[in-house]
């Protein structure tokens, strides 16, 4: 199924796909504790690939097409200094023959050599990208106003760079990229035995969020999608997933199919903020280690998999949950002070 002009937009191939859907069964008989009957599956969009994969590979492919489709040699992209995304945006470039300039924000008061040298940023190194520093963590604008200094600099010296935004008010092309997962977890569904009851993801930039959201009402879906946010409180995040839902309508040119009814969200998780890691993020860590053998970081999948978690909890009736693994592992390194705690108790 085609939805709307989708396929007039150039896409370069980077990753593996259709991920696969796995079973968690023993965090599924772990949180039933004999009061309902869970069935936990788990999107593997950790395994897409390139540089240790992640969801961010399905949105470069249609950044990288439009890049290249515009006769560009640079990407530039900016992000927190453990981004997986400006990670794989290195690694993108590369594959396409292009250089990469990073830029990277002090989003997180962390001290930590480890954070500032190990995970993310030793690949990003590693993949020859050219690093900038922007002080700020909140100014979404900012940075981009940045960028776009940095790439009238690649102008002068004869470049083509092709910019990345991150602010609102930029056509939210990654988001495409879970448009097509929505259809090809639809495809897996019909293909299998099971039913999703509900689906559940990381809510930061909001490009996965509302692209998946999106793609499935699009495509007729009403499974329901919980974004667990990362970032920002539910209110703002809300208007966040409004808006990219509006702009990927624009994009596609059809009605928008996203009721605000359809965009669900919890923050109840959130705290201490983006990037600080709470008891019940250490938990989903350790849990989901320790009993299906998967590896989170806590930015993004571990904070996810905590909502994920109380959900699970509260939920006393048979019901298929499905996590998606946006991926992120390399950042893992960089927190490698904070999860000690963990390590300690697993030498006991």
């Amino acid at each position: 199924m085609t939805i709307g002009c989708l396929n007039n937009y150039p896409r370069i191939a980077l990753g593996h796909s259709p991920t696969p859907i796995d079973e968690m069964r023993n965090l599924s008989r772990i949180l039933s504790c004999n009061k309902n009957n869970l069935s936990l599956l788990i999107k593997r969009d950790d395994c897409t690939g390139l540089a240790f994969g992640g969801n961010k590979v399905r949105q470069l492919e249609f950044y990288l097409g439009e890049a290249a489709a515009q006769g560009a040699d640079t990407i530039l992209i900016t992000g927190a200094v453990q981004s997986n995304f400006v990670r794989l945006a290195a690694a993108a470039a590369r594959t396409a023959s292009m250089d990469c300039h990073i830029q990277l924000e002090n989003r997180v008061q962390n001290t930590s050599e480890l954070y500032s040298q190990s995970g993310n940023v030793l690949l990003d190194k590693l993949l020859g990208a050219t690093l900038h520093f922007y002080p700020e963590g909140e100014d979404e604008q900012g940075a981009d106003r940045s960028l776009e200094e940095i790439a009238q600099r690649l102008r002068t010296n004869g470049r083509k760079p092709y910019i990345i935004h991150l602010s609102l008010g930029h056509p939210p092309l990654g988001a495409l990229g879970y448009v097509v997962a929505a259809q090809e977890i639809l495809a897996q569904i019909a293909e299998s035995s099971f039913t999703i009851d509900e689906i559940i993801v990381a809510s930061g930039s909001g490009a996965t969020h509302a692209g998946l959201l999106f793609g499935l009402r699009s495509s007729g879906s009403i499974i329901p999608v919980k974004g667990i946010c990362v970032r920002r409180t539910k209110d703002l995040q809300y208007q966040r997933i409004v808006m990219h839902c509006a702009a990927i309508a624009k994009l596609l040119k059809i009605t928008n199919p996203v009721g605000n009814d359809d965009i669900e969200l919890s923050d109840d998780n959130l705290a201490p903020g983006y990037g600080k890691i709470n008891d019940a993020v250490l938990e989903a860590i350790k849990l989901s280690a320790h009993q299906e053998g998967l590896i989170l970081d806590p930015v993004y999948t571990g904070r996810a998999m905590a909502g994920f978690i109380q959900l699970a909890r509260q939920t006393n009736q048979e019901k298929t949950l499905l996590f998606i693994h946006t991926g992120g592992q390399p950042a893992i390194f960089g927190y490698a002070v904070d999860i000690e705690p963990l390590l300690s108790v697993a030498k006991q």
